[in-house]
């Protein structure tokens, strides 16, 4: 049965998914190791683990494993001194060095980190590309992946109680107008909350180089070079995922104080 058909229970279709929004943020707030910052993921970590591990598998059938011995001793020695130091006791790390030209890296949850052979291009040291698989590691210890998925599936609930909410209310043009409105902004929202935890995940990787021995402040080092490499793009900035190389830059400078301290 619909609900715009039962127009004298609006309310009461709207209990079951507010409780259920109630009760995921009551008991899905956890802190970022490190940051002290509240976070929110009701996705358990069995199952981002086992998502992280099957997305991996697929990846390295999709792309070619390098067979550059020195690129790959690099990343080999720089993920066993790093992985030792990160708050994430009983991982199953796993990095694997990619063929592929684009100055990249990326981490699936469960502790699957990849890197491209590109990456070699602004990694100048081994400084330098701790700071790229420090960032890798915190994306994992923070629970990003997991952090967007929760968000994003109480954000797709909100809306659509935004709906269910304006069906008898307002007319079928008007309703569409103020669900695409709300979801633009979810949107929004989410592109900004993906820069947040890019920026927070530059300051754990120092964090964690720091700890590894590593001079921390390399990581800024590595960023200019990213700056001097990439050509600009006329995407603003709210509408990016990551956020501009400047202001990351600027996020670590300011952080680097703390860092420092660390740094032995």
């Amino acid at each position: 049965m619909h609900i715009h058909n039962m127009p004298n229970r609006p309310a009461s279709s709207l209990v079951v998914p507010v409780l259920f929004a109630i009760c995921s943020i009551l008991f899905a707030c956890t802190t970022v190791p490190d940051s002290e910052r509240p976070s929110f993921n009701f996705i358990p970590n069995t199952h981002l683990s086992q998502m992280g591990l099957t997305e991996f598998e697929k990846i390295k059938t999709q792309k070619r494993r390098s067979n550059n011995s020195s690129q790959t001793a690099a990343v080999n020695r720089v993920a066993e001194r790093m992985k030792r130091i990160v708050p994430m006791p009983g991982a199953n790390w796993e990095f694997v060095l990619f063929e592929d030209s684009t100055p990249n890296a990326f981490a699936l949850p469960g502790g699957k980190v990849g890197v491209h052979t590109g990456i070699f291009r602004v990694a100048k040291n081994d400084a330098q590309l701790a700071a790229v698989i420090g960032h890798e590691l915190a994306h994992v210890v923070a629970g990003h992946s997991g952090e967007r998925l929760s968000t994003a599936v109480l954000g797709a609930v909100g809306v659509a109680l935004l709906d269910t909410a304006v069906r008898d209310r307002q007319s079928s043009s008007s309703r569409v107008a103020t669900t695409s409105a709300a979801s633009a902004a979810l949107g929004l929202g989410m592109l900004k909350f993906s820069r947040s935890q890019e920026l927070e995940a530059d300051r754990l990787g120092a964090l964690y180089m720091a700890r590894g021995g590593y001079d921390p402040r390399e990581s800024i080092a590595l960023w200019e070079n990213f700056a001097k490499q990439q050509s600009g793009s006329s995407l603003p900035g709210f509408l990016r995922t990551h956020p501009l190389d400047s202001t990351r830059i600027e996020n670590l400078q300011i952080f680097m104080p703390r860092a420092l301290t660390e740094y032995h």
